[in-house]
């Protein structure tokens, strides 16, 4: 498989996608300082790939643990988000394992605003549903400080 693979040339454009309209709208920053730049545009690449991996791992059976996206702490957390998140009905319950990412992607899925019905989540409804997760982290540990 070299660079010029199809495979590749898809993940190459969602990640740019992913960096410019679907998620961090780095073309759109103001910033003027070169060094400033740099750093958001490394972040923004981290956060991108880590985006792609949540909607790579929606439907399941890409292997990946949650691990590879979040650290071993955030696991109580996601399932208590999991719980919190599901409905009553088969199609609103996270169906894949707590240790699968695809168990992650569901509930950064739901906090970005996925309905479980229409569609699959995409690189906006996931930076969406990061965002607020990490903000639910935050104050989680900001309570557990108090």
């Amino acid at each position: 498989m070299g660079i010029s693979d199809p495979r590749y040339s898809f993940l190459i454009e969602q990640m740019f996608r992913t960096l410019k309209t679907a998620g961090f709208e780095i073309e759109d920053t103001s910033l003027a300082e070169p060094s400033a730049m740099l750093t958001f545009a490394g972040l923004a690449t981290i956060a991108a790939v880590s985006i792609m991996q949540l909607v790579k791992a929606r439907d399941g059976g890409s292997g990946q643990l949650t691990e590879d996206c979040f650290e071993p702490d955030d696991k109580p957390l996601l399932k208590a988000l999991s719980r919190k998140l599901e409905g009553k009905t088969q199609k609103l319950k996270n169906p894949h394992p707590p240790d699968d990412l695809a168990f992650a992607s569901w509930v950064i899925a739901r906090l970005g605003g996925w309905d479980c019905y229409y569609g699959k989540p995409g690189p906006k409804t996931m930076r969406y549903g990061l965002e607020r997760y990490h903000a639910i982290k935050l104050g989680v540990k900001l309570a557990k400080d108090v």
